[in-house]
């Protein structure tokens, strides 16, 4: 699903990433070397690199943070799994700065548990990266694949109580076989809308295997393919067709009128 924090369309928060994790490596390797041979200079360093480490973490950590609210699907594992991720990495910048009170403020020489903190947060961060890995590698969070014909992604905000009849901008744009995701109220409640060769069908905006976003997934035939782990979907009536998932997807009346496409406001 399309990155919120993106610079022409590419990802910002894994462009910074490699800052911290490089900080943090060369934060204990020149402590280890400047302790254990007497050279103020490799400590000092490894001083320097720690506080680099912090700030560059904190500032990639920016951009992670606004996906994390805007992008991951809510209710799914792939939630779960990011919360996971930003616990973790957090915890390590916080173990390198709490190393801080472990030195010499005159020399900046650390104490061995100032080290071991660093290390700590070194092995910690590196599980960190593995699941974050696996929230872009497995969960195609900020990962915009296009299928043929899929066109642009599109979102819309939809302002309206329940049970109201909105019009969808921009949806006479949409050509068969489209979607565009609609965040209705706040972002934790999103619905799809989608063009098929008979009409429009709206569902629900979570596939009830993982929580995947459908959004982001591959419409074909008057079927939604989960892009996760490959559950389909009818559009029509939202009962599965292929698993692993086994319950049915929510799905919503949609009204053409006047060359307007409308969705009733869902409740909840």
């Amino acid at each position: 699903m399309r990155s919120k924090a993106q610079f022409k369309t590419h990802p910002i928060h894994p462009m910074l990433i490699a800052f911290p994790m490089a900080f943090l490596f060369a934060a204990p390797a020149f402590d280890i070397a400047g302790t254990f041979s007497g050279w103020p200079r490799a400590w000092t360093t490894g001083a320097y690199m720690s506080v680099a480490a912090v700030l560059s973490g904190l500032a990639a950590g920016v951009p992670g943070f606004i996906d994390y609210l805007y992008v991951i699907p809510p209710n799914s594992s792939a939630k779960q799994r990011a919360t996971q991720h930003m616990a973790v990495n957090v915890t390590a910048l916080v173990l390198v700065a709490v190393g801080w009170a472990f030195r010499d403020w005159s020399s900046l020489k650390p104490q061995m548990i100032a080290v071991i903190l660093e290390a700590a947060a070194l092995s910690i961060v590196t599980y960190g990266g593995w699941l974050g890995g696996t929230l872009v590698y497995r969960n195609q969070i900020g990962v915009d694949h296009r299928y043929a014909n899929a066109g642009k992604w599109r979102e819309l905000q939809l302002e309206g109580r329940p049970g109201e009849t909105v019009a969808i901008n921009g949806a006479a744009d949409l050509k068969p076989g489209q979607m565009m995701l609609l965040r209705v109220g706040d972002k934790d409640h999103r619905i799809v809308l989608a063009r098929t060769n008979d009409g429009y069908a709206a569902f629900d905006d979570h596939c009830t295997h993982k929580g995947g976003t459908l959004a982001g997934g591959v419409l074909a035939c008057d079927t939604v393919t989960c892009p996760w782990h490959g559950s389909q979907f009818s559009v029509k009536d939202g009962s599965v067709r292929s698993g692993p998932a086994e319950k049915p997807i929510a799905t919503y009346r949609v009204e053409e009128s006047g060359g307007d496409v409308r969705v009733i406001i869902p409740e909840g």
